[in-house]
């Protein structure tokens, strides 16, 4: 018979309570990561040969029908709107879409103007 004493196995390391960390940490950046909210309606930008981005700030969005949608206001309210944001000095950003006829968004530059809006960007899509 043999009484040898027999080797003792190393404990296995606890994997549950870091499984249990890693998904407590995506919880917690889901929840404090800031989504940006859907567009109000499917609009297709025109081609643009430019490879710069914009900046998130403000935007305008205007379909093809020209309809005018910032937030949560549509319409003729969208110049409340815009007259109650946070910023008023900051740049509008305008998502019109590509089959918008020109006429419609070149009413709607003098209304912005006089409305105090004086910076505004006209975003574009790559090619």
């Amino acid at each position: 018979m043999d009484f040898a004493t027999l080797r003792r196995r190393r404990p296995s390391e606890a994997i549950v309570p870091m499984i249990n960390v890693v998904f407590l940490l995506l919880i917690f950046f889901l929840m404090s990561a800031q989504i940006t909210p859907p567009a109000p309606f499917d609009v297709t930008l025109p081609e643009s040969a430019s490879e710069s981005t914009a900046q998130p700030t403000d935007t305008l969005y205007m379909d093809a029908q020209g309809q005018l949608a910032f937030n949560a206001a549509r319409g003729e309210a969208v110049f409340d709107a815009l007259a109650a944001r946070s910023t008023p000095d900051a740049t509008l950003q305008i998502r019109a879409d590509a089959r918008l006829e020109a006429q419609a968004l070149a009413r709607l530059l003098p209304e912005l103007a006089a409305r105090g809006i004086a910076e505004i960007e006209l975003l574009t899509g790559a090619p």
